[in-house]
């Protein structure tokens, strides 16, 4: 492998990702992810290929619980505290999901596209990291939501005020 000149390395690279390609493309589940913004291929491949079932998880608290998306908690006497995310779980599902929330995010700070109420709201009062990870919590519980009932994603739902 390290005798390879870099055309051969760049030859399987493409090999690969064409493979990624056919293998996305022959699958419902893994088209209905890439609808959502800053979810592509390599995420929706890795994601439903990991997951398999979504039904596995009785909500979508439980998938972000696996996935490490979640806040450590150290509660007791009825009074909660929660430090940061506890970064356990799956690291190489979290690191796409936070990847995409800051190219979604970048994207539509680039575009002066209109965001959510939510996200605009949480950005004038939290860090931008802390954002992402909100921004990845929430992706990561659509997709659920997506996969455990078969539906594509719409961006027309509004929240009740």
């Amino acid at each position: 492998m390290p005798n390879q000149p870099i055309e051969g390395i760049r030859a399987q690279i493409l090999n690969l990702e064409m493979k990624l390609r056919t293998w996305h493309r022959n699958n419902e589940a893994r088209q209905l992810l890439a609808a959502v913004r800053g979810f592509g291929v390599i995420t929706a491949t890795a994601l439903v290929g990991t997951i398999e079932d979504a039904t596995q998880f009785h909500s979508g608290r439980q998938l972000v619980s696996w996935l490490g998306l979640v806040p450590r908690q150290y509660s007791s006497g009825g009074k909660e505290r929660l430090d940061r995310i506890s970064k356990r779980g799956n690291v190489y599902l979290r690191k796409l999901l936070v990847h995409g929330a800051r190219t979604a995010l970048t994207w539509s700070r680039r575009k002066k596209e209109t965001r959510s109420q939510w996200l605009d709201a949480l950005l004038a009062r939290r860090p931008t990291d802390v954002v992402l990870i909100a921004k990845a919590n929430k992706t990561a519980r659509t997709l659920w939501a997506m996969l455990s009932r078969d539906e594509a994603f719409e961006t027309s739902h509004r929240a009740i005020a």
